[in-house]
């Protein structure tokens, strides 16, 4: 069975040029090149090995993953790796670790609310990784609302210091990778009083323990918060809890980018716009949903390829049964997800021109795009990060009992990934946020304001408030004008209904707070509306290779009308299609599903993952499935024995009638 490819046949039905696939999905030429090459080294190095992961103990975890970073540090160095590359061999180890808070969140936070001065100094530090850092902004009483956080960072003029401290339990700091064990610095996150006067929150970089033997520093309390969910999975992360008893700092080691307090104690808001903030903001969220796309990309590559080879059900005559790929069930099953991962790949490539647009536009004083590019991408993160869980989830169940098994890959994919709907904003917080940037674009339709960016379609309000779509037949949802104008219309009806719905109330933070649900399911209309618009404007784009662009268009409109059929009651009550045109869209998807299915495995292929990065027996390249598992059941520590440890006390007074007399 070894050296044998299990799904050579379904390859060979591929209707398309894989390999230019593989160059659509990486973004470019150079990216599939690096990715690929970065993969296989990282595939091939016996330190990066994984398969044993679920075997250790928390403490052999952490160090395994202490040696793993270290052992990617010394490679960058001997190979000479470029920033890009450094970062794939990150991506590719696969094991979160304390260098993804450092490279995520500590140096970006500097960079964005560091001087000049502060980031020549902390940067070439942190660079070289001679202080590793963390982002210390949650506590353990707050959360999602950081204007609720209670750590204080109080100046003391007589000493020309801030003096940091955690003033009650809640105050803690909670839940910062890195912070537990490994991080000797921190972006704390604090409440800035000066002369009395509280000025909200403001960073500061703030050292936790010493250079020279690792010790936290004096009045310092810190720690691992404790074990997490799953095997392996995110416990290979030091997430941390901190204190401060009046902790001392040098007033120069506040955040002074965009205000500053001066040596008299002055609070000084400076020249630079408060709104850069939101550039890194925006950053952190494009590399959220670029997760997103990879996290279930991977998932729906295990399911895909086990859907090949698992066979169930509709043998005649002692024939051959059936493949599960081959059941319309599982195929709308999966199928969406498969579209979605490709649907998120392109979404998070616009994001990332969006991030280069923001970050020009705040250098030349230009705010206009922002407060839309902030709702945007916030939305976006939320849409991803939710419908990803839920499909590595599907995805798990759609591989049958098997996929319970660690070494399917998907019980350790899911733990690590759930975190993603609750750090940077909880998904539902920030749907909000994307509401009520709606209702003030719509408050403002009168006014003669053109809406931007992602909600320029709501200029053309008139037109979209009374239309009527022109589906006559399934193949009319092929059409892309169609299609964008039944979401638009859903989109721009469901935010309009809940402004006038608002207008009722006298209070309006009150009318927000009734109407919250129907708020995010507006916000959650409007996101759908702009991952489908851009894996639209992807088509329109010059797309080489054979039958590559074709596949993508299937795959487009199977994200599309899934949405619409999965949220038919909003298309339907919103009277943006007709219950007809729902069930034309419904012929057209199945339609879809069967010119997808030949092309399925070759689909997932274009990924282009490793064995090693996919950590899956059920999803392996050459689909030898069953003599590898038993090879994963053996390796497990209850086979080191024929006869199970507590045979002796407990098994055999059992069967023997003993218990009255065992020793338990």
């Amino acid at each position: 069975m070894e050296g044998i490819d299990h799904h050579a046949d379904e390859r060979n039905k591929a209707e398309f040029d894989v390999e230019e696939m593989k160059i659509v999905w990486a973004g470019s030429r150079h990216a599939f090149e690096v990715s690929d090459r970065i993969s296989r080294l990282v595939a091939s190095d016996p330190v990066f090995e994984k398969s044993n992961r679920a075997l250790f103990t928390r403490k052999e975890l952490f160090k395994n993953t202490l040696r793993k970073c270290a052992h990617a540090l010394k490679r960058i160095i001997e190979l000479r790796l470029t920033e890009e590359e450094a970062g794939k061999m990150r991506f590719f180890v696969d094991q979160p670790a304390f260098v993804d808070l450092h490279w995520g969140m500590f140096v970006p936070a500097i960079k964005g609310q560091g001087t000049e001065e502060q980031q020549q100094k902390w940067l070439t530090l942190a660079n070289k990784m001679q202080i590793i850092g963390c982002y210390a902004q949650t506590e353990l009483g707050h959360g999602s609302n950081v204007q609720g956080l209670e750590t204080t960072a109080t100046f003391d003029p007589e000493t020309d210091e801030f003096v940091i401290n955690s003033p009650t339990q809640t105050s803690s700091k909670w839940w910062p990778g890195g912070l537990g064990k490994v991080s000797t610095h921190a972006v704390v996150y604090a409440r800035l009083i000066t002369g009395g006067k509280d000025y909200g929150v403001h960073g500061f970089i703030v050292q936790l323990r010493s250079l020279e033997d690792h010790s936290p520093l004096p009045n310092i309390t810190v720690g691992d918060i404790g074990t997490k969910m799953g095997n392996g999975a995110y416990n290979s992360m030091d997430n941390g809890f901190l204190m401060f008893d009046h902790v001392r700092i040098p007033r120069d080691q506040m955040l002074m980018r965009l205000s500053k307090v001066t040596r008299e104690g002055k609070y000084v808001p400076s020249d630079v716009p408060k709104q850069l903030v939101y550039g890194t903001m925006v950053y952190v969220r494009q590399t959220i949903v670029a997760d997103a796309s990879n996290a279930l990309s991977r998932a729906v590559c295990i399911a895909t390829r086990y859907s090949a080879v698992r066979r169930q059900f509709g043998a005649h005559n002692g024939g051959i049964e059936t493949q599960v790929i081959d059941y319309k069930t599982q195929q709308n099953r999966l199928f969406p997800l498969l579209a979605s991962a490709y649907a998120f790949r392109f979404v998070g490539e616009w994001l990332k021109w969006l991030y280069t647009d923001v970050t020009e536009r705040l250098q030349a004083s230009d705010f206009t795009t922002l407060p839309e590019a902030h709702a945007c991408t916030a939305g976006l993160k939320s849409l991803t990060t939710t419908a990803t869980a839920d499909g590595i989830e599907e995805c798990r169940k759609l591989c049958g009992g098997h996929g319970y098994l660690w070494c399917s890959g998907l019980p350790e994919l899911f733990a690590v990934y759930v975190p993603a709907c609750t750090y940077e904003g909880d998904n539902v917080v920030l749907q909000l946020q994307v509401a009520r940037f709606l209702m003030k674009t719509v408050a403002q339709l009168s006014s003669g304001k053109a809406p931007v960016g992602t909600t320029a379609y709501m200029a053309r309000a008139a037109h979209l408030l009374q239309c009527r779509s022109g589906v006559q037949k399934a193949e009319d949802w092929l059409n892309p004008g169609a299609v964008l104008e039944a979401f638009e219309a859903r989109a721009l009806r469901m935010a309009v209904t809940c402004a006038k719905n608002l207008s009722k109330f006298e209070n309006q933070e009150q009318g927000f707070a009734e109407l919250l649900a129907d708020l995010v399911e507006s916000a959650v209309a409007h996101c759908q509306l702009i991952v489908v618009s851009k894996f639209i404007a992807k088509l329109e784009q010059d797309i080489e290779g054979k039958g590559v662009k074709k596949q993508l268009n299937n795959l487009c409109y199977i994200y599309a009308l899934y949405l619409l059929h999965k949220h038919l009651g909003d298309f339907l009550s919103t009277n943006s299609i007709t219950p007809k045109q729902a069930s034309l869209a419904n012929d057209q998807l199945r339609a879809l599903y069967s010119q997808v299915r030949p092309n399925a495995v070759a689909l997932v292929d274009a990924f282009n993952y490793t064995d090693h990065y996919l950590g899956s027996v059920l999803g392996r390249y050459d689909g030898n499935v069953y003599p590898k598992l038993f090879e994963e059941a053996w390796k497990d520590p209850l086979n080191d024995s024929v006869v199970p440890d507590g045979y002796q006390e407990y098994i055999r007074p059992l069967l023997k009638q003993q218990l009255r007399n065992a020793r338990l």
